[in-house]
């Protein structure tokens, strides 16, 4: 059960939230097939933080107005409020369709990314029942209890508070690589617990680069499954560079070599 714990929490946080919600959904540093697209946005919903339309509304929200008034979660109100006090208050502020249509245009507009409203609690009560069910067929009601304790709640909260930590501690504690205009961190704890999601200070100065680890010894797991995935051909065009200049300046180095 443990184990299982394990490896859902990876699926659900590095896959689900770090890639899909992520630096898929939000900052669009890949290109995919919609059923790419809407496999990882239900496993994200998965993940328990709430449907991919809020979930990326909120975080471009946050990237405008990052530690400054009208950021969401800022360290700035206290790091209580930055960690989760922030999601007992709509962002929306009552009128959740002006909101989506502010910050998620792309995606309000596609009715497979709507109908994960509906879906959000489905999908946690089928995860929920197949846990229990897969634990009883090969160990009986006490394994199969185990699996959904573990599997499901005790999973969801290791995931909820390690994506989390990236709103607080990252804005509070550790390095920074390059100079931005907030207070974001570069975190190796967090960027364990959260799949590379840690090395924030990156992320904010290149918000959709891929690839979050900068500096060698920044290992990024997620970054370690969009390479896979581009090496598949399930993803391109991957935002692998930090500007348009790296970028052709690369090319026109491979082009040579070629």
């Amino acid at each position: 059960a443990l184990i299982t714990a394990v490896v859902l929490h990876w699926v659900a946080g590095s896959l689900g939230i770090c890639l899909g919600y992520h630096r898929l959904l939000t900052h669009t540093g890949m290109k995919t097939y919609n059923w790419v697209r809407y496999t990882f946005a239900a496993i994200g919903c998965f993940a328990g933080e709430g449907s991919p339309l809020d979930w990326v509304a909120d975080h471009r929200k946050h990237h405008a107005h990052s530690d400054l008034e009208g950021d969401p979660h800022s360290p700035h109100d206290g790091g209580i409020w930055s960690h989760i006090f922030w999601l007992a208050f709509h962002t929306h502020n009552g009128d959740r369709d002006a909101y989506l249509t502010r910050w998620v245009p792309d995606l309000y507009k596609d009715p497979a990314m709507r109908a994960f409203d509906l879906l959000f609690l489905p999908i946690h009560i089928v995860a929920s029942f197949a846990l229990l069910g897969i634990g009883y067929a090969f160990g009986g009601w006490e394994l199969g209890v185990s699996m959904l304790v573990w599997g499901m709640f005790v999973r969801l909260v290791a995931v909820l508070h390690a994506t989390w930590m990236v709103n607080s501690a990252s804005h509070m504690w550790g390095y920074q690589n390059y100079e931005t205009t907030d207070d974001s961190r570069n975190n190796w704890l967090v960027a364990i617990v959260a799949y590379g999601e840690g090395w924030h200070n990156n992320h904010h100065a290149y918000p959709r680069m891929a690839k979050h680890g900068h500096k060698w010894w920044e290992f990024d797991i997620t970054w370690q499954a969009i390479k896979l995935l581009r090496a598949v051909g399930l993803v391109w065009d991957v935002v692998d560079y930090r500007t348009v200049a790296e970028k052709k300046a690369r090319d026109a180095k491979q082009s040579v070599a070629a």
